[in-house]
């Protein structure tokens, strides 16, 4: 049977783009893929005393048929560290990340993660997990109230002056020291010295008399630095703003706003 001109063209067309696309599939199949499989992606380490350092080997194995290259591992905190057996994974091998979690500083139920990121053209970026119970034993435990105070307008030359709530609601007693230049710290009506002692299951109304900041008005931001023997949380920070006004400024306020708020 003869095929016309046309039909003929319109054949040729066909078998070449099937030829072009059996060529393009073959040349992939020859390039291969990189494909990192890891046999676990989280591990529980259960229950561990506070300070104990626990370590896990991720293993992973590169189940593609180019090399797999491992482009960074990276960890959510710096109290985790993660450490790759090798940057380069041959087709069929495996390679290993250490990971180790230093529980110092931490209590109760703890996540902690790890990023893997590889040429894995399918998934370039794996998550990976450590779970840890944090066990402490009788501590003294710090809590503050509130941790950021807003005194608002402050007179040019006058004194502020945050109160700032500080609970031990741990089973031993609590020391804990500040150390800011110029401030004055009072328990009720009396100057306290550092460091001071708060027994378990109490707590006291800290009383900070912020200085007075000569020639600086407009928006001030100072903070509290409080350290103690709370091993969870030996360093803690309250951060205190206030806007200083000048006497003329004051004024002006009055002025425009004092009839709208009833002052005379």
């Amino acid at each position: 049977m003869d095929i016309d001109q046309p039909a003929r063209h319109i054949f040729l067309i066909l078998v070449l783009g099937l030829l072009i696309a059996g060529l393009t599939n073959w040349s992939l199949a020859q390039a291969g893929v990189p494909k990192a499989e890891f046999r676990e992606t989280s591990r529980d380490f259960g229950r561990i005393k506070q300070g104990e350092v626990v370590s896990h080997e991720f293993t992973f194995r590169n189940s593609g048929n180019a090399v797999l290259v491992v482009k960074n591992v990276s960890t959510s905190c710096g109290c985790t560290a993660a450490l790759v057996s090798q940057k380069e994974i041959p087709p069929g091998r495996e390679g290993k990340i250490k990971v180790t979690f230093d529980s110092r500083g931490y209590a109760g139920k703890v996540i902690k993660y790890v990023y893997f990121e590889s040429n894995d053209p399918k998934d370039p970026r794996q998550e990976l997990s450590i779970t840890a119970e944090v066990e402490t034993g009788p501590a003294p435990r710090i809590e503050l109230e509130p941790y950021n105070l807003d005194l608002g307008l402050v007179l040019e030359g006058e004194s502020s002056e945050a109160v700032i709530k500080v609970k031990n609601s741990g089973q031993l007693e609590l020391v804990f020291d500040i150390d800011n230049p110029g401030f004055t710290f009072m328990v009720g009506n009396k100057v306290i010295s550092f460091p001071y002692k708060v027994p378990a299951g109490r707590e006291i109304m800290l009383r900070a008399l912020l200085p007075v900041r000569e020639g600086r008005t407009g928006p001030q931001r100072e903070y509290v630095l409080i350290k103690s023997n709370d091993p969870a949380r030996p360093s803690l920070s309250v951060f205190i703003s206030r806007y200083v006004v000048t006497r003329e400024e004051l004024r002006r306020l009055f002025e425009k706003y004092g009839k709208e708020l009833g002052i005379k």
